[in-house]
């Protein structure tokens, strides 16, 4: 691959470097940390799969009733972190976030696996549970009321797109000193401007 710091368009480059992930990762090359912030101002962050990535940004799913879901919709800007070991690199992405299109939503949740399916459904994510005897009795539940039939999307399973103002690189130097390169923009329709950081 070429200079990456020589790059222009910081889309194409992180297309690229998910690639060689995707070739290199043992697991979830696409997972990514995000992190939001909850109604005290206080950080929160877990990770998460990143579904999608074009020049609009980056696509993530889950409950909008979880703990992400009610930050996000009270505070709708996030961070994220791609860290990938193995090539010693790593991308943050950080810009305001919205909710995708119910079409978009209903596509993407028949690709998933059946069981991944009828988790949605059984799990109400983020809040207190009883024991994992009663997350086990809702799957069956769940199982039972959908039999062989069509699965349909809950209402609160939904996706996320952060349209990023800032994209940075990192790649590990000797010594500590690494390459980093952030690309940042006034607005998604405003051009890229790079600069390299120091170490």
């Amino acid at each position: 691959m070429s200079d990456f710091t020589e790059a222009d368009d910081p889309f194409a480059l992180f297309d690229l470097w998910l690639a060689d992930a995707v070739a290199s990762e043992i697991n979830d090359p696409e997972a990514m940390t995000l992190a939001t912030v909850d109604e005290t101002g206080l950080p929160d962050v877990r990770a998460v799969l990143c579904k999608g990535a074009d020049a609009r940004g980056i696509v993530f799913y889950g409950n909008a009733e979880s703990a992400k879901g009610r930050e996000l919709a009270a505070h709708p800007k996030a961070a994220a972190l791609f860290h990938w070991k193995s090539l010693r690199r790593q991308v943050r992405f950080r810009g305001a976030v919205s909710p995708l299109t119910e079409a978009e939503n209903d596509a993407y949740f028949v690709t998933r696996p059946r069981l991944s399916r009828i988790g949605a459904w059984a799990s109400q994510q983020s809040r207190p549970l009883e024991s994992r005897a009663v997350l086990e009795a809702a799957v069956e539940h769940f199982q039972k009321r959908f039999g062989e039939g069509e699965i349909p999307r809950p209402d609160y399973w939904r996706g996320w797109r952060i349209a990023p103002e800032q994209i940075e690189f990192w790649h590990d130097g000797a010594f500590r000193l690494h390459d980093r390169i952030l690309f940042s923009r006034r607005g998604v329709d405003a051009p890229w401007e790079r600069r390299r950081l120091y170490p």
